[in-house]
């Protein structure tokens, strides 16, 4: 090959890397992502990060705020990101997205897994999510009547189903309003348990009990995921058959899931910074839908609650724990 050839191919080698692989320029300005309530769930967001070629230190930087879930703190920490400032705030879920909506019209926001974005006025649709905001959804209201349905094709008894839902959180209030349609209409009686606090679980889940359910339904509120450990303490000790929306609940010890792999929707989360930070307005990014769900059971957790799982639900899963 002539030196001249290769020199143009590799000129065009390197047009073609990711803009955010190319070595630091110096004095030049590294882009701080803000992230609210830091947890392992974001180990995906990072990675997803490093493999479009951003590395901690070198291209990018992190800013981390606390709320511990409390509906009073999202937005005093949101507000601290943007005073700070950063480049771009990534969000998980419906409260938080909506505080960083309230602290900030201009500075970019991912919203990662949100469950409703139109109900909760966070864009103005899918298609074309205008202002500041995009991301992905996780779609867990147009869902209810189908989890509803996969809780009586497992345990087919099932009469009175409790429902943990954060009323803090705007989608949460939408998918409480689905089942109140759903659950009669299936021929089952809801149960509300509301909690938005850490200290309404004791009260919460004793008034749930003397209401007598034979099966429990929960979202993936992120303040909820945070006291996940002790919802399935309580379960285990209920022996409470329980369906939840994300695969990690089960495998930390949850019966059945059936819901968008979060993984996923935080590596695509990655992508969204990425396309941000090349220059890409929010405003032209649809939000993003998941492309599939998976069915996970745990045949640990059924056989200590005394349940046969059906076969053809068994065939179904995409995984089963044993």
């Amino acid at each position: 090959m002539r030196r001249r050839e290769f020199i143009a191919l590799l000129g065009g080698a390197a047009a073609a890397w990711p803009l955010a692989a190319r070595a630091q320029q110096p004095g030049k300005k590294i882009p701080r992502i803000g992230i609210i309530d830091d947890s392992p769930m974001w180990n995906s967001f990072r990675r997803g990060l490093r493999d479009l070629g951003y590395f901690e230190g070198q291209n990018i930087a992190f800013e981390y705020r606390y709320a511990n879930g409390m509906p009073e703190r999202l937005t005093e920490v949101a507000t601290e990101l943007v005073r700070r400032p950063v480049d771009l705030i990534a969000t998980y879920g419906t409260p938080a997205t909506l505080a960083a909506k309230q602290a900030t019209a201009t500075i970019p926001v991912v919203m990662i897994g949100i469950g409703d974005p139109i109900r909760a006025q966070v864009v103005a649709s899918l298609g074309s999510p205008g202002g500041n905001i995009t991301g992905n959804t996780i779609l867990s209201p147009d869902l209810s009547a189908k989890r509803l349905q996969l809780l009586k094709e497992v345990i087919s008894s099932v009469s009175r189903v409790a429902f943990l839902w954060n009323p803090d959180n705007a989608s949460n209030t939408a998918i409480f309003e689905e089942l109140q349609v759903a659950a009669p209409a299936s021929g089952t009686a809801l149960i509300s348990v509301k909690v938005s606090n850490v200290t309404d679980f004791d009260s919460a889940f004793s008034a749930m009990m003397r209401e007598g359910p034979d099966a429990f339904l929960m979202t993936n509120d992120p303040f909820h995921q945070l006291h996940i450990g002790r919802i399935l303490e309580f379960l285990a000790q209920q022996r409470l058959p329980s369906l939840f929306q994300a695969r990690e609940n089960v495998v930390a010890g949850g019966f059945v899931s059936y819901g968008a792999s979060l993984p996923d929707l935080f590596r695509r989360g990655a992508w969204y910074v990425h396309k941000i930070l090349q220059g890409t307005k929010p405003a032209d990014l649809p939000v993003e839908q998941p492309a599939r769900f998976e069915l996970v059971i745990n045949l640990k957790v059924a056989q200590a609650l005394g349940v046969n799982v059906p076969d053809k639900l068994l065939a179904l899963a995409d995984e089963v724990i044993e």
